[in-house]
């Protein structure tokens, strides 16, 4: 058995370590510690020397000696980590404490833009009809936005003066109506299919009072077995009272889509309206589902059916708030927005 090494080196690395932890614990800042770890563990830090000196040691005194330097070596070492860490935790914490109690400054709160407010609410009108929101892409192909919805090569609607589109090569585009994300859905679910499309479409229109090349539609889809017309009409008129009043009033007026049959649009008549000096307002279109499109996309329109209806949010916001511009929709005038 080794004796125990009793030699000048043992006691100054005792020595060296209790005073390394005093001063690591006493370091105000990372470059304090720094010096610290050149004064003890540097090429002429007091603990580098003392294992230099193990060779002056008589032989059988050096291995316990040594492993005594290298546990004391090891110890600062550990002691400079943690004091390094501490340090660098301190300077990421702010120098004052954060009172979560106190009051905040004094800003005036955000609020949500006019067409988000029209947009919720007729979800919500959906909602409570038991219809879940469906989206899409809003950059769209021939296939989803035309063919699929039974409409014809040359329908003006396919025009590059109505439409825009992206290239020409394989007919992408930016979609003209969220009908397409009705298409996709339908390829994608089983029936029965109760749904509603809120979006952004596009088209190539001039900008004016009444119409703008971006605008927001919102549309719904309801297929099931045995649906009827009574249906469309009776969730139409639901929604139109939960969102423009109870005083609105409704008519339908036989129409073309190529993607419905029978067609219809939708007027309505309120105290709204009458204000504006007219009766009545078109305000959507609608129908049944076209046979041709349940085909398109793998359903059997002898077993299915179903009706689908769409509106501009636009419209909807100009009529409940009494606006007579779509433009100031997007012309982010704080003024404007701040009424909503």
């Amino acid at each position: 058995m080794e004796p125990e090494a009793t030699g000048e080196p043992l006691s100054e690395a005792d020595a060296h370590l209790a005073d390394a932890e005093q001063a690591v614990t006493a370091a105000a800042d990372l470059d304090e510690l720094q010096k610290i770890r050149v004064e003890y563990l540097g090429a002429k830090g007091k603990i580098t020397t003392l294992l230099k000196r193990l060779g002056r040691l008589p032989p059988q005194e050096r291995p316990s000696a040594g492993r005594r330097i290298n546990e004391v070596k090891a110890t600062v070492e550990g002691l400079l980590e943690r004091r390094r860490r501490e340090l660098r935790e301190a300077a990421d914490r702010p120098s004052v404490p954060t009172d979560f109690s106190l009051p905040g400054r004094r800003l005036e709160p955000g609020r949500l833009h006019p067409l988000t407010l029209v947009t919720e609410d007729i979800v919500r009108s959906f909602r409570r009809l038991g219809f879940a929101v469906a989206a899409g892409p809003e950059i769209e192909d021939d296939y989803h936005c035309f063919d699929a919805l039974n409409t014809p090569p040359d329908h003006p609607a396919r025009d590059v003066q109505d439409t825009f589109y992206l290239r020409e090569q394989d007919r992408r585009l930016l979609r003209t109506h969220t009908s397409s994300v009705q298409i996709r859905t339908m390829r994608e679910q089983s029936p029965p299919v109760r749904i509603v499309v809120p979006g952004r479409v596009y088209r190539r229109d001039t900008a004016d009072a009444t119409h703008n090349p971006t605008f927001h539609q919102i549309e719904g889809l309801y297929v099931d077995r045995d649906v009827t017309i009574g249906d469309l009409k009776g969730t139409v008129s639901f929604v139109f009272r939960e969102v423009l009043g109870k005083e609105v009033k409704l008519r339908f007026r036989p129409h073309y889509f190529s993607y419905t049959e029978p067609s219809m649009e939708i007027d309505f008549s309120s105290p709204v309206t009458r204000r504006m000096g007219r009766e009545w307002l078109e305000i959507a279109g609608c129908g049944m589902v076209h046979p041709q499109v349940f085909e398109n996309v793998g359903y059997d329109p002898e077993i299915w059916s179903g009706w689908a209806f769409g509106f501009g949010i636009e419209r909807i916001a100009m009529i409940r708030y009494g606006i007579e511009d779509i433009r100031k929709f997007y012309e982010n005038d704080l003024r404007f927005l701040r009424q909503f």
